[in-house]
This record gives structure tokens, C-alpha cells and sequence, in this order.
């Protein structure tokens, strides 16, 4: 190391989070046959460390890594280094990633010429602590190391997705360089944690089923410090989506004798309720999905609804086969503002992260259905594309029911298994609503579910 340094004085209470990205073909690489890998790096440094599954269209896999922030490892062959657990798991994680990877960039037989990566996902709380005023402290790492390193904001990998704020630093250069890069750069995110990082934890500690390979080692007392904090029950809000569903389609959302729906319910916790009673004879319903729940957990509502999503939507095209669909949401007119924006800002931003039409349908032309106070969210796209533009719907409006609009907006950090096999119409139908205000409705619709908004203008006969 060209450094040795005790850099941490703070009192070990809080956590340290890492996100590093491991390209996919690389990912048995850290996590071995059986897991015998990635045990081993457990057992080693005592951090805890998670593998997300692969995304759609993404050739990296997100490995989370966490611990105390109490030093109790020696790095360096000195023994005068002191590191935190995390810390020093994500320098044994890019170690094994690396292995291999060097790529000649000028010719070959020079050893020297040969580069490598690492790429991490950081939160914006915290880039500012790796740039510096000016661009001072970034510039100073770069003549330190003598490696590339930027800060990436846009064209993000899809799994920067699990936080709609993440930027992406990327170090190249010589694998030395690359490591002296990455020791310096673990140390500054290590001084300055983000104040989202309990939620990265509460998400991985709930995540043990599809969707991410959890590695934890047992709790001892050096991991005292490491629960989250105690909470508030009057913290957790209610959180409601309503999807418009085909009448056609209510057979595949429920099930065989109510299989699939009671499936959704117990495995995501939330409530799944279908609003038949009042649409006999027409052709579409009401899907309700609801839970209390607390902001930095994972939401129940928003895992049923992307599980949900396929069976609930229509099939568009001339061809019933295209792989297009449309999902229809209803919202509070209160809400609709978080997902518009000051000049179509947001919405403008959600269909180009999420290369899906996204539609707000208000007044006399949201279906008949809809209640007076609700307006409706359409999104058009290929499969993957109408996921993303849900999720990111979902997000920001969760994000709103907590008062969160000017924070962070969190998403998952994967998307739970969603049939490919949807059972949708191929051609959407919907009546304008005719001042219908359903009060007599009895599919526990929260009838003030949106009564935790800030209240926002109330836009009228106007399609975004």
C-alpha cells in the first residue's frame, strides 16, 4: 500500500455499507461452488455480504456488503491497519473479481499495460464526500493513484435502479492503481455513511428468498451494534395501489380455488382484494393491493403489485402475441403531482430511465371506474419496460405517502419472480366515468387513502 493510515475516529456505532458491482460472468468467482466461496470470505473478515440475482438487460450482478463500523481487521502486511469488516471484505471481493480480468490495452506482453475495473454504486448523499468542492478531492485521488476515476450519472447500469439517486463510480487503470483507488475511496465512504444506509440493511436481512443470495454470519458481540434502531409503529403508513383490471383477466389473478391470489398474499404480506361486486357485466374490476409499512422496509404493496402486474394488464398490438402490454393504475388526485413534476420534470425523467409510455389520464377521460378524486397512470411498453415504469411509479408515490418527495426514492434491488405468462386481453376497453364516486364499494379500499399526501393542485382534463 502506498498508505498506512488509522483513519477512523468515530464511536464504531454506525454501519458501513458497500455496493460493488461484479460483472455476472464473474460471479462464481466469489461465490464458489455451493457457496463455499463466499462463506469463506464471511468466515474471514466477519462482514456480512449479499449477491443480487441478475436483472434484465444487466451484465453485473449488485454484491452488497456490511458490517459494524468497529475496526477489528488488519489489512497490510505491516499489521498496523485497522479496518472495518465491510471494508475489508469489499478489497477481498474485488480481488477475486479481478483475477483474470486484466485486458491488454496497448499491445501485449507488457504487464504494466494491462488494466482492470471496479465499478460501485453510491448513493448522491455521499458522492459529494469522493468529488470535493470543485472537484479537489476526485482529482487529487486521480493524481494519487495515477488511475481513471469518474463519477457516472446517467446511462446507468438497470440495478443502479435499486436507488433512483445512485451514481456510479468507476476506477480503471493498472490492478495496483485500481486497488490504491479503491482502499482510498472505501476509506472516504467509510467517514461519510449515507443516511439511507439502514435501509440497504433492513433490505437485505428481509431478502432471503428470491431474488438475492444472502450470506450472514452468526450474531456475536461484535455485532452488537449492528440491529436497527428501534421504531415508532405510529411511523408505518398505509400504502395502497389499485390496478383497472380486465374482467377477463380476474381468473388468472386469482387462481384455481383462490391459489394464485392466497400465493400473493402470503408470500408478499400484503392485501389483495378484487372489486367485482359493482362491475357485474362490464369489463373491468378493480384490483386492490394494500399494507402498513414502514419506509425503509421493503414494501409489501409494491412486491404483490409487480407479481400482480402481468395478469392485470392487456395485451397491445395488431399481433396478441407482441410482448407489449398496457397496465392501468388509479391514483389519488391529490398524488398525481409527485409523479408529473415542476413542467413534466419527473415523468419526462421516469419514460426516459424506463423507455416506456407513461400516460396520466385525468377528468372526464379516466374509465368510468375510477372515483372522483382518482385520475389514472397508463404504461405502455415491452414487459421489462412496463416493470421498470411501475416500479417507478410505485416508488414515488410511496415515497410521497411518507412526506420522502425531496429525499431519496428507493427501489428494490431486484424485481421478484413475475410469470412470463401473463393471461391479458389483446385490446384495451374502458368506459369514460360518468361521476361515479363507488361509496359503496366494500373491497377495503382505504376510503382516505390518500390522506397522508401533501396536498397538490388538482389538474383537470389534462393527459401528461
Amino acid at each position: 500500500m502506498a498508505h498506512t493510515r488509522n483513519i477512523y475516529d468515530n464511536d464504531g456505532s454506525e454501519d458501513t455499507v458497500y455496493r460493488y458491482l461484479c460483472p455476472a460472468r464473474k460471479a462464481g468467482s466469489i461465490i464458489g461452488k455451493g457457496g463455499e466461496i463466499a462463506k469463506q470470505i464471511r468466515s474471514e473478515t466477519k462482514a456480512n455480504m449479499r449477491i443480487n440475482e441478475v436483472l434484465p438487460g444487466c451484465e453485473e450482478r449488485v454484491v452488497i456488503i456490511y458490517s459494524t463500523s468497529d475496526e477489528t481487521n488488519v489489512v497490510g502486511d505491516d499489521d498496523e491497519e485497522f479496518v472495518c469488516p465491510a471494508f475489508d471484505a469489499l478489497l477481498k471481493v474485488h480481488d477475486m473479481v479481478v483475477v483474470g480480468e486484466e485486458v491488454d490495452s496497448d499491445g501485449y506482453g507488457d504487464e504494466k499495460k494491462h488494466t482492470v475495473a471496479a465499478r460501485l454504486l453510491v448513493p448522491s448523499d455521499q458522492i459529494g464526500c469522493l468529488i470535493g468542492k470543485g472537484g479537489q478531492v476526485i482529482q487529487k485521488l486521480r493524481e494519487e493513484t495515477n488511475a481513471q476515476i469518474r463519477v457516472i450519472n446517467d446511462n446507468l447500469p438497470v440495478c443502479a435502479l435499486a436507488l433512483s439517486n445512485d451514481e456510479l463510480l468507476q476506477i480503471i487503470g493498472e490492478p495496483l492503481a485500481v486497488r490504491e483507488a479503491l482502499y482510498q475511496v472505501a476509506s472516504l465512504l467509510y467517514d461519510n455513511p449515507s443516511r439511507f444506509q439502514y435501509y440497504f440493511l433492513s433490505s437485505s436481512s428481509g431478502l432471503q428468498q428470491s431474488g438475492g443470495m444472502l450470506m450472514s454470519p452468526p450474531l456475536t458481540n461484535s455485532h452488537k451494534n449492528y440491529s436497527a434502531p428501534s421504531r415508532d409503529v405510529a411511523d408505518a403508513r398505509e400504502f395502497s395501489i389499485c390496478f383497472i383490471c380486465p374482467a377477463e383477466n380476474v381468473g388468472g389473478v386469482i387462481g384455481k380455488g383462490g391459489s394464485f391470489i392466497n400465493q400473493i398474499r402470503q408470500e408478499s404480506g400484503a392485501v389483495v382484494k378484487v372489486n367485482t361486486s359493482e362491475t357485474d357485466g362490464d369489463d373491468e374490476c378493480i384490483i386492490f393491493i394494500s399494507s402498513k409499512e414502514f419506509f425503509e422496509d421493503q414494501s409489501p404493496t409494491v412486491n404483490a403489485a409487480l407479481r400482480l402486474q402481468t395478469r392485470c394488464s392487456e395485451k397491445v398490438g395488431k399481433d396478441s402475441t407482441d410482448s407489449a402490454i398496457s397496465t392501468r393504475v388509479l391514483v389519488p388526485s391529490s398524488r398525481v403531482g409527485c409523479l408529473i413534476g415542476k413542467g413534466g420534470a419527473i415523468i419526462s425523467e421516469m419514460r426516459s430511465v424506463t423507455k416506456a409510455n407513461i400516460r396520466i389520464v385525468q377528468g372526464e377521460d379516466v374509465p368510468q371506474i375510477a372515483r372522483e378524486d382518482e385520475e389514472m397512470v397508463q404504461i405502455t411498453g415491452s414487459l421489462d419496460a412496463a416493470i421498470k415504469a411501475l416500479t417507478q411509479v410505485m416508488l414515488r408515490l410511496r415515497a410521497n405517502v411518507f412526506d420522502m418527495d425531496r429525499g431519496l426514492v428507493l427501489l428494490p434491488t431486484f424485481f421478484p419472480y413475475i410469470s412470463q405468462a401473463s393471461e391479458t386481453s389483446s385490446k384495451p376497453k374502458q368506459r369514460k366515468r360518468e361521476n361515479n364516486s363507488h361509496g359503496s364499494v366494500e373491497i377495503g379500499r382505504n376510503e382516505d387513502y390518500g390522506n397522508q399526501m401533501n396536498s397538490n393542485s388538482h389538474r383537470r382534463n389534462h393527459v401528461y
